[in-house]
């Protein structure tokens, strides 16, 4: 192409020439970005392989003893054993992954998860080629291969699903061996997903290995040999009139189970999901009994045999209640409000005491507990000089608040100009039902510059002192604060307790 001599002309190529030039680098960014997208899918892959193996060794356990011979503890031994093979094979690849991510720069300040030099070539090149690191992934990847298939018997079925292995070179390639195929000239962004491609091969051949033994100990689905049966009831003490239900099926049940009949006093009872539910009337009071019988067909020897229980509940009249109106305990130096209740029994006439907690009538029927130690409370109902029902709660503390930079911030990296922001530190108290507040009474502040010594001071109360604001002023991308020995008082609370600590990377 011949340089047009016009200054006008020449100023549209040269500008053509750099949108060009910032299209491919645009491109070769979106690129860089699909390896990490394409490694960080492969971890979520393996942990859900990870979930299946540790299910399939529980069920190995299991099978192995319930039925105990040298071959099922051969096999069980196998299993653990492959297990380990697996990760040790991938805690070397997650070693060599950290170092890589240092040696190309350590995190990116705009993508933490991502290095610096995710494009270097030369980098790659030097410690998988030349420096032989490729080479000794090669070897260990095949030595690891062999100890697996070992423990599997090298069985050929086996041999032929496990996916840990060294790839031949196609045909064409340049590549002198294996490591210059993988490795050679290859980006920083690209070797990621090589890497975690090679660590989740090792799981699922740990799996194909998992499976195997599975098998030689008796299947992958586990079948009980040993059957109880159980009831389950909403309560086993109900009022005249109404319905007693309970349902009815074996401990160790499966869902699945289609080998199992049961009837009570007599009467079979239809059987879904490998339960049956029960369903009788009440009459009058007393105790009250029935027998189940449970037929089970062992599905590993087709013997067929019988189990009985027999099973009581009480039928009563109306009786009292107490009932927190928030939690199922009493918190030390908040409001507890309760309500009680007895069928039959005026409110007027219904009294109530207590031992461990403190009482206060808020209305008919209602009532505010204080409590000031924690250990265990009494509440006990009466009326005309009997006494109806006492119940027993336990008196804690309230829960430690978690300490928030502002009231919503935890640790993590954040931007400078929001980190100056802040007023202090909170102590807020999730998920508690109670209207409490904790308040923060101090804390040490550690100020790390950039490639600089630390700065500590000490913070009395929640919001920043004059020495600790100044050291948050001076905030800036690469700085880092920690905010240690934070204490904070609740409501109740005879000295200032530990909270915890809270770190920030400024970006």
């Amino acid at each position: 192409m011949s340089i047009p001599k016009e200054p006008r002309q020449l100023m549209i190529n040269l500008m053509y020439l750099v949108l060009t030039a910032l299209l491919a680098l645009n491109v070769s960014a979106e690129v860089m970005n699909a390896f990490f997208s394409l490694d960080k899918g492969m971890k979520s892959s393996a942990a859900i392989v990870e979930n299946n193996n540790n299910a399939l060794m529980t069920g190995i356990n299991k099978q192995a003893d319930a039925y105990k011979k040298p071959e099922n503890e051969k096999y069980r031994n196998n299993a653990q054993q492959a297990l380990t093979v697996s990760n040790d094979f991938i805690t070397y690849i997650e070693n060599i992954r950290k170092n890589l991510f240092e040696k190309a720069g350590g995190p990116n300040p705009k993508n933490p998860e991502q290095p610096k030099d995710i494009r270097n070539k030369d980098l790659t090149t030097r410690m998988f080629v030349n420096e032989g690191l490729g080479k000794e992934i090669e070897t260990k990847l095949m030595e690891t291969r062999a100890k697996l298939l070992e423990l599997a018997d090298n069985n050929e079925t086996v041999k032929a699903a496990l996916p840990l292995d060294v790839e031949k070179l196609p045909a064409g390639t340049t590549a002198k061996n294996w490591s210059e195929f993988k490795f050679k000239q290859m980006p920083v962004a690209a070797i990621f997903p090589i890497l975690g491609k090679i660590q989740s091969d090792a799981k699922n051949s740990a799996t194909a290995v998992l499976n195997y033994c599975a098998e030689k100990v008796g299947g992958v689905d586990i079948k009980f040999d040993e059957f109880e049966p159980v009831i389950s009831a909403p309560k086993g003490y109900i009022i005249a009139g109404d319905k007693y239900e309970a349902d009815v099926f074996l401990s160790a049940r499966s869902s699945t189970a289609n080998n199992i009949s049961i009837n009570v006093d007599g009467n079979s009872l239809p059987v879904e999901g490998g339960k049956a539910h029960y369903v009788t009337g009440t009459s009058s009071t007393g105790t009250k009994t029935y027998k189940v019988n449970i037929s089970v067909k062992n599905p590993l020897t087709g013997e067929v045999k019988p189990y009985s229980a027999e099973f009581s509940y009480e039928v009563g009249q109306r009786s009292c209640s107490v009932q927190l109106d928030k939690m199922n305990v009493f918190y030390i130096g908040v409001d507890n409000p309760i309500t009680v209740s007895a069928a039959g029994v005026s409110s007027n006439d219904l009294k109530v005491s207590a031992t461990g907690v403190t009482l206060n009538n808020d209305g008919k029927s209602h009532f505010i507990v204080r409590a000031t130690a924690p250990g265990e409370a009494t509440i006990t109902l009466s009326a005309a000089g009997t006494t109806l029902g006492s119940f027993k709660y336990r008196v804690k503390r309230i829960p430690d608040p978690v300490p928030l930079l502002g009231a919503k911030h935890k640790s993590k990296a954040m931007p400078n100009g929001e980190f100056k922001a802040q007023g202090g530190i909170a102590g807020v108290l999730e998920n508690f039902d109670f209207d409490a507040k904790c308040d923060i009474v101090g804390f040490e502040v550690t100020y790390l510059p950039k490639r600089q010594d630390p700065v500590t001071k000490q913070n009395g109360g929640a919001r920043w002192g004059s020495d600790v604001q100044d050291m948050i002023n001076k905030a800036k991308p690469g700085d880092a604060y920690f905010f240690d020995d934070i204490k904070s008082k609740c409501p109740g609370d005879a000295v200032p307790r530990n909270i915890g600590g809270l770190a920030f990377k400024i970006r």
